[in-house]
C-alpha cells in the first residue's frame, strides 16, 4: 500500500486544496477519472457562458431600435461560436500538463473507489486497477453528473446532456426543434442560447413556473421573456414516455392535475433536470462516510464528513451546485487546516450567504431569503421593489413601462431593525449589481451556524458550543477572499486582484 499525507479525488475546486497541500510541502495523491479541470470548465458553466453570451448579443441587437441603434439582421455564426466553445474547452489540457509535472505529487488518471475507510484504488480506462493508496487526510471533490430520470423509451430514442454536448455530441448546426427536459437554472440557460439561434425551444417543466427556487415574481418576469422569444413551455406535466416516430422524438407528457395526455415533438431531447452527485463509484459502503436519501456526502460547515480526516466539497455534497460554493468550500478546508492561528481562527460555510445567478436573458440573481422563506422563518418582513425603467440608466437601456421586459430589483428586509435578508435582481447585469448585498450581508460579526448537528469532531462540538465566531471588516482586503462571488461573473476580477496584494 502506497501512503500519502493527502489524496484529492476530483480536479476542480479540489485543486485549491492540492494547491495548498504542495505549498505545504505535503505528498499528495490526485485522481481523476475524465478532463482535468472539472464540471464547470469542461461540461459546465464556463462552455455555456461562452453560448449565452452570445445569445446575450442577439437579444440586444435586436432590442437596440429601442434606443435608436439600427443593426440589422443578427444571427450566431453556429462554426466561429463552435469553435469559440472548443478552444476554451481544450484549453483546459495545460491544467493536466501542470499537475502531472509537479514534485511531490502523484497523478491517478481514473476512477477512485473505496477499498477500506481511508483506503482507495483507483479504477483505469483500460480496466485494470492501481495498488491501494491511503492518506492520512482524504479531499472527496468528485463532482456531480446529470440527474437522467428512468423514462419508458429515452434511453432507446436518445437524448442529449450536458455532458453529451460537450463531449461528442455538439451540433454541426442549431436544432430546428429542441425538447428540453427541466425548467431550472440548467435548463433556462440552453432555452435562452438555442432559442436565439432560432431554434424552436419546448420546455418540459414538472413545476407549476420556471426556476422554482427563485422568488415568484422574478420566475413570471423571466416567464414572459421566454415567450417573447417564442419558448413553448409545459408547466405541472409528468414525461411519460419517448419514442422515435417519423424521423421526429416524440415526447408524451401527462398534466399532474388532471392526468390528461398528449404528445410534443422535436429534432432532439436535452435532459437537464438538475444534477445528482457523483458518489456511486466511489464505493463508499465500505466506509464510516455517510450519504442522504439523494446520495449526496452529508457534511458540515467545516466540510467534515462522518468519517474522520475525510472531507467533502462541491456538488458531491449536495449543499448548494455552484463553482464558486466550491471554491468557498475548499478555501474554508484549506485556511483551517494549513493556515489558521488554531481554532479560534477557523473559518467555516453559511450557505444562508450563497448567491446563485441564471445566465439567461434578462439574467436572474439573488442572495439570501425571499419573503415567503423570511416569513417562514419568523420575521416581520419589508419589501423594497424598483424597476429599471423608473432610473436614469434603465431608460437609457430602452426600458419604459410600455416594455415587455420590465427588469426590477427586490429586496427583503427585517421591518423592525432594517437587517438585509435576502436580494433578488432580474435585469441587465444582474450577476454585478448582487454583489454589494452579497458584501453587505457577508460582512461584521458572523457566528458560526451548525449545518447538519449530529455530524461533528470533538472540536467542532466544541466550537458550536462556544459560538465560535469571525468578524469580516468591509475596509480589509482579505475580506474579498472570505465573500463568495458569483461564478462566472466579472466580479471575479475584484476576487482575483487580492493576490497581487502586498500586505
Amino acid at each position: 500500500m502506497k501512503q500519502y499525507d493527502v489524496i484529492v479525488i476530483g480536479t476542480g475546486a479540489g485543486n485549491i486544496i492540492l494547491d495548498y497541500a504542495l505549498e505545504k510541502g505535503l505528498k499528495a495523491a490526485q485522481i481523476e477519472k475524465g478532463k482535468f479541470g472539472g464540471t464547470c470548465l469542461n461540461k459546465g458553466c464556463i462552455p455555456t457562458k461562452v453560448m449565452v453570451t452570445a445569445a446575450d448579443m442577439i437579444r440586444q441587437a435586436r432590442n437596440a431600435e429601442e434606443i435608436g441603434v439600427d443593426i440589422g439582421s443578427a444571427k450566431i455564426n453556429w462554426d466561429k461560436l463552435k469553435n469559440r466553445v472548443w478552444k476554451k474547452i481544450d484549453g483546459n489540457q495545460y491544467i493536466h500538463d501542470v499537475y502531472t509535472n509537479m514534485r511531490g505529487l502523484d497523478v491517478y488518471k481514473g476512477e477512485a473507489y473505496f477499498t477500506a475507510p481511508k483506503t482507495l484504488k483507483v479504477r483505469y480506462t483500460d480496466g485494470s486497477r492501481s495498488e491501494e493508496i491511503a492518506a492520512d487526510k482524504i479531499f472527496i471533490a468528485a463532482g456531480a453528473e446529470t440527474n437522467v430520470p428512468e423514462i419508458e423509451g429515452l434511453e432507446q430514442t436518445g437524448y442529449l446532456t450536458s455532458e453529451k454536448l460537450f463531449g461528442n455530441m455538439f451540433p454541426e448546426k442549431p436544432f430546428k426543434e429542441l425538447i428540453i427536459l427541466g425548467g431550472g437554472p440548467i435548463g433556462c440557460e440552453f432555452a435562452h442560447f438555442f432559442s436565439a439561434a432560432d431554434t424552436k425551444v419546448k420546455i418540459v417543466q414538472r413545476n407549476v413556473r420556471l426556476l422554482p427556487k427563485e422568488d415568484y415574481d422574478i420566475s413570471m418576469e423571466l416567464q414572459k421573456a421566454m415567450q417573447d422569444f417564442g419558448v413553448e413551455m409545459h408547466f405541472g406535466v409528468n414525461t411519460v414516455k419517448v419514442q422515435y416516430k417519423d424521423g421526429k422524438k416524440i415526447v408524451t407528457l401527462s398534466e399532474k392535475e388532471t392526468g390528461k395526455a398528449y404528445e410534443i415533438s422535436g429534432d432532439e431531447i436535452l435532459v437537464a433536470p438538475g444534477v445528482r452527485a457523483a458518489t456511486k463509484a466511489l464505493n463508499l459502503e465500505v466506509t464510516d462516510i455517510k450519504t442522504d436519501a439523494k446520495g449526496n456526502i452529508i457534511t458540515n460547515e467545516f466540510l467534515e464528513t462522518t468519517e474522520e480526516n475525510v472531507w467533502a466539497i462541491g456538488d458531491v455534497n449536495g449543499n448548494r451546485n455552484f463553482r464558486h460554493v466550491a471554491n468557498h468550500e475548499a478555501d474554508v478546508v484549506s485556511h483551517n487546516l494549513f493556515f489558521a492561528d488554531g481554532p479560534a481562527d477557523y473559518r467555516w460555510v453559511d450557505y444562508d450567504l450563497t448567491p446563485a445567478v441564471t445566465y439567461t436573458y434578462p439574467q436572474v440573481a439573488h442572495v439570501g431569503l425571499n419573503k415567503e422563506e423570511a416569513e417562514r422563518r419568523g420575521y416581520d418582513v419589508a419589501v423594497g421593489m424598483h424597476y429599471f425603467y423608473e432610473t436614469a440608466k434603465g431608460y437609457a437601456l430602452g426600458f419604459s413601462p410600455r416594455s415587455s421586459l420590465k427588469p426590477f430589483i427586490k429586496v427583503i428586509a427585517e421591518k423592525k431593525t432594517g437587517k438585509l435578508l435576502g436580494a433578488h435582481i432580474i435585469g441587465p447585469e444582474a450577476s454585478v449589481l448582487i454583489q454589494p448585498f452579497i458584501n453587505l450581508m457577508s460582512a461584521g460579526e458572523n457566528v458560526i451556524k451548525p449545518v447538519n448537528p449530529d455530524v461533528g469532531s470533538e472540536l467542532t462540538k466544541k466550537l458550536r458550543a462556544e459560538k465560535l465566531t469571525r468578524y469580516l471588516d468591509p475596509h480589509y482586503a482579505s475580506t474579498i477572499k472570505e465573500t463568495m462571488i458569483p461564478h462566472p461573473s466579472l466580479q471575479e476580477a475584484t476576487m482575483w486582484t487580492q493576490y497581487y496584494l502586498k500586505y
